[in-house]
């Protein structure tokens, strides 16, 4: 995570459009996992490419008219954690792909949201947003769920493994990262507060 510039407020009623888009993927994830558990691929494919689609809207929204918020920040993190941790349990409830690619993305955010509320409670308030790792992760973690949800509605004759170690990989480099970047950050702030 890197420090998030600091932008203008907007007084146009549209400044909420990004949190309102992200509030429905984080509605979307509940019928997105359940249409996966229950092997209806075509409902889930559907849904998958709406919340996928949805996450580059308002990030979007939110870079080109200013209109970020911490709140739009910990929305959009959370949209992202429950619904790609949740399929990703899902896929390997169901036999898709393997539980050790669900349990390794599931290891990467346990250890982003664990680090930010210690961050939190021992150094203080902070602004983030996600690093171009992450973003890249998010990316092949969206990409392969609709991949392989693409797979199974259209009998596509492909082993989803190679992918899949594209993701593990991109997951276990932008959890490193995560932990390197927000140790830096939290060795300056307890020095900056030694110093005081």
């Amino acid at each position: 995570m890197t420090a998030a510039p600091v932008s203008h407020k907007s007084s146009s009623p549209l400044r909420h459009l990004p949190n309102l888009i992200t509030c429905l993927r984080i509605a979307l994830a509940a019928p997105l996992i359940m249409m996966v558990l229950q092997q209806r691929f075509a409902a889930a494919l559907i849904i998958g490419t709406i919340a996928g689609l949805s996450d580059g809207v308002d990030g979007f929204l939110a870079r080109r008219f200013g209109w970020r918020s911490a709140l739009g920040a910990v929305l959009d993190a959370v949209a992202d954690k429950l619904m790609l941790v949740g399929v990703y349990l899902a896929l390997a409830s169901i036999g898709r792909i393997a539980f050790a690619l669900a349990w390794l993305v599931l290891a990467r955010d346990l250890i982003i949201v664990t680090g930010a509320l210690l961050f939190r409670v021992i150094i203080g308030k902070f602004e983030a947003q996600p690093s171009l790792w992450s973003k890249a992760t998010t990316l092949a973690q969206i990409l392969f769920v609709l991949a392989v949800l693409g797979a199974a509605c259209f009998g596509w004759r492909w082993s989803p493994h190679p992918y899949g170690w594209i993701v593990a990989v991109l997951t276990v480099i932008s959890g490193a990262d995560y932990i390197v970047r927000w140790s830096l950050r939290a060795r300056d702030g307890l020095r900056a507060r030694k110093n005081r």
